[in-house]
């Protein structure tokens, strides 16, 4: 019979990333844990310490694990830094950055609309949970965003915790599971609405900048599809590349 975690096709350094993530998501390896040497899985695996290495490497492009040096190599969490930079990248004008402060308008859980659910890999007329908030830099509004998750994945999350964290991803894994190792933003110019007008203080018709954002787990499974409206005349988006 075969070992799940051997490799048996595929690139070989591919195969072992993924029998590493597998271990990973399994929770052999849970989130702030140091897996083994990269010497002692080669010799479990049987393969060289360089093929091992590329395995590990990908790994940590893709933001699973976080290679420390003279330490080793730990499974990655969330917590604000991280998530800070590595998923906000809305700054003031003058490229100044600063930690949002969310304010809650509505938790709620409903049934998802068609886009949703597609985007989610869900069935139609499946139940998610609803989250809109206000996020403030420097103690004004500058975004206005809509979150949705499956809320058999995130059970109970319309109510529990009663206080929800300033960054949601370092919650989503530590209570659920679910880690968040990547996400995909598409941008769009759209103009404000009522609902921006009243909680982002602009005028109708004001230019906002619209990010929809997918942010997905270890294996790139759909976990949130945020829906995001930036204030424009005092932040800007801002990425590196």
């Amino acid at each position: 019979m075969n070992d799940p975690l051997k490799p048996s096709y595929r690139p070989l350094y591919q195969q072992i990333k993924e029998a590493l993530l597998s271990r990973i998501v399994s929770g052999d390896w849970p989130p702030g844990t140091f897996i083994p040497s990269e010497s002692a899985l080669s010799q479990e695996y049987g393969v060289s310490v360089g093929t091992l290495r590329k395995a590990v490497d990908a790994l940590a492009s893709d933001h699973v694990v976080i290679r420390h040096q003279g330490k080793g190599t730990v499974v990655a969490t969330h917590d604000s830094d991280r998530s800070l930079f590595q998923f906000f990248h809305l700054t003031r004008i003058d490229g100044t950055r600063s930690l949002p402060v969310s304010r809650v308008l509505l938790r709620e859980r409903r049934t998802a609309t068609a886009d949703e659910a597609e985007v989610l890999g869900t069935k139609k007329g499946t139940a998610v949970v609803h989250i809109q908030r206000v996020r403030e830099l420097d103690e004004m509004p500058a975004l206005l965003e809509d979150l949705v998750v499956d809320a058999a994945r995130f059970p109970a999350l319309e109510k529990e915790p009663q206080t929800l964290p300033n960054t949601l991803y370092q919650l989503y894994q530590q209570r659920f599971g679910q880690s968040v190792a990547k996400a995909e933003e598409s941008l769009f110019a759209v103009a404000a609405c009522a609902q921006e007008q009243k909680h982002l203080g602009v005028a109708l018709g004001s230019p906002l900048l619209e990010i929809r954002r997918i942010a997905r787990g270890l294996q790139g499974e759909a976990l949130e599809y945020r829906v995001s409206r930036c204030e424009t005349q005092r932040h800007c988006y801002w990425n590196e590349l």
